[in-house]
């Protein structure tokens, strides 16, 4: 790779002598170019998320496999999606360098290992159906990059989200996209910019992919679990808006029967989703 441009000189000098002001100030302007790099980059993230749709509508999974700040972030989006939408933990799964059981250790060590990832999504039963996705700053992670090279060799789809152009990485990617934010404020600590950069694409592609497998309804989250009061709550109304009934409790009792408001939807036979 020519230019790491993720690693490159912080354009701001002598930190240590600004006030909390400046700093905060300075942070947030440097944040400010993050969803204009996002912006030049969304055809290809429209063709990765494209596939990703039709991967799994075809019975395939998406798997992350990623390292560092980025790859860790790929581990929160992924863990909501059951929850907030009602699908199988299996759909969006990640391989992190040290393992998602270890998120919170950090263990940066573990980018150099070469054959982990692909044991590991081996033992996933990783196959053409699927596609899996590497996430990585620098575009050149050794973790990241052998997966995606044996993947390729098995006529695997490949992916990638990295912030460097022209990386080993992207090459192996058919569904490449590069996400340049610049150096960083502090010099090559990428959980900063890039990693803001990576966990609003990581929100695209799981939200767009959520609305395109019809798990909304309206701009509503008709398949949420009913797992506490609030969303319960939320739900419960959701319910009345979405199928016209007045009574708090009759909704409740309605979507407790059906698990779901979707399910309640359809048991209502209701043609009016929308207020």
């Amino acid at each position: 790779m020519q230019n790491r441009i993720t690693e490159q000189p912080s354009s701001h000098r002598d930190l240590e002598k600004k006030s909390i002001g400046e700093l905060t100030e300075l942070i947030n302007t440097e944040d400010k170019t993050v969803a204009p790099a996002i912006e030049k980059e969304l055809p290809r993230i429209n063709a990765l998320i494209e596939i990703i749709v039709e991967k799994i509508k075809d019975g395939g999974r998406l798997f992350y496999v990623g390292a560092g700040s980025s790859g860790r972030l790929s581990v929160l989006d992924v863990i909501e999606l059951p929850t907030t939408y009602g699908v199988s933990p299996d759909l969006f799964q990640v391989i992190l360098a040290g393992g998602v059981d270890r998120l919170v250790e950090a263990r940066e060590e573990m980018e150099d290992d070469k054959n982990e990832a692909w044991e590991r999504l081996q033992e996933k039963h990783i196959n053409q159906k699927d596609i899996v996705v590497g996430i990585s700053a620098s575009g050149t992670t050794p973790f990241v990059l052998a997966a995606l090279t044996k993947c390729r060799a098995e006529g695997i789809d490949t992916g990638c989200i990295v912030s460097n152009p022209d990386s080993p990485i992207a090459a192996q990617a058919l569904y490449p996209i590069e996400v340049i934010t610049g150096p960083e404020f502090i010099t090559g600590s990428t959980r900063m910019k890039c990693a803001t950069a990576h966990k609003m694409i990581f929100d695209m592609i799981s939200t767009t992919t959520m609305v395109r497998l019809d798990r909304i309804v309206d701009n509503q989250m008709v398949n949420v679990k009913l797992i506490n009061h609030k969303i319960t709550d939320r739900a419960v109304k959701m319910l009345m808006r979405l199928g016209a009934i007045n009574d708090y409790e009759e909704a409740r009792e309605i979507l407790f029967r059906n698990g779901n408001v979707q399910n309640a939807l359809k048991s209502l036979n209701s043609k009016n989703y929308r207020a």
